[in-house]
C-alpha cells in the first residue's frame, strides 16, 4: 500500500526517565485524536471514540466497561494530515483490552494494536 502511511506507525522508543521510580516506557509517539470508531468483541458491537492513537496502541472512551484481555476489532480512518499524507487511510486493526477505568463520566479502555492492516481505497 503507501509507504508513507506505514512511516506514520513506526515506532519510537526511547530509555525510561531515571528519576521516575515507575518503569513504563511509551515506545510510540501518539496521536491525540479524537475518531468515532465501532468496536467489535465476540459479545457485539459498541460506539467507541479515540483520545489518542499509536503505532502499538489506542486509548478509547465509551459508556460502558471493557474487560482487560478480551480481544476487540476497530477500524480507524486516521487523517492524512496527521499522517502526512495526501489522503485519509483506513486501518483495520485487531488488538485486546489491557486495563478500564472510570474517568469522570465515561469509561476509558486502553488496547493494544497487536495487528492492522491498511484497506485499499
Amino acid at each position: 500500500m503507501m509507504d508513507e502511511s506505514k512511516s506514520a506507525f513506526t515506532l519510537l522508543c526511547g530509555a525510561p526517565d531515571p528519576g521516575h521510580s515507575r518503569q513504563e516506557v511509551r515506545c510510540a509517539v501518539r496521536f491525540p485524536l479524537a475518531l468515532p470508531v465501532l468496536l467489535t468483541a465476540n459479545h457485539g458491537e459498541f460506539a467507541a471514540l479515540t483520545r489518542n492513537v499509536s503505532a502499538s496502541g489506542v486509548l478509547f472512551e465509551l459508556d460502558r466497561p471493557l474487560q482487560a484481555g478480551l480481544d476487540i476489532g476497530f477500524s480507524l480512518r486516521m487523517p492524512g494530515t496527521v499522517l502526512g499524507t495526501p489522503r485519509d487511510v483506513l486501518v483495520h486493526c485487531r488488538g485486546r483490552v489491557v486495563r478500564c477505568s472510570m474517568s469522570q463520566a465515561q469509561y476509558q479502555a486502553a488496547a493494544t494494536i497487536d495487528e492492522y492492516q491498511f484497506a485499499e481505497q
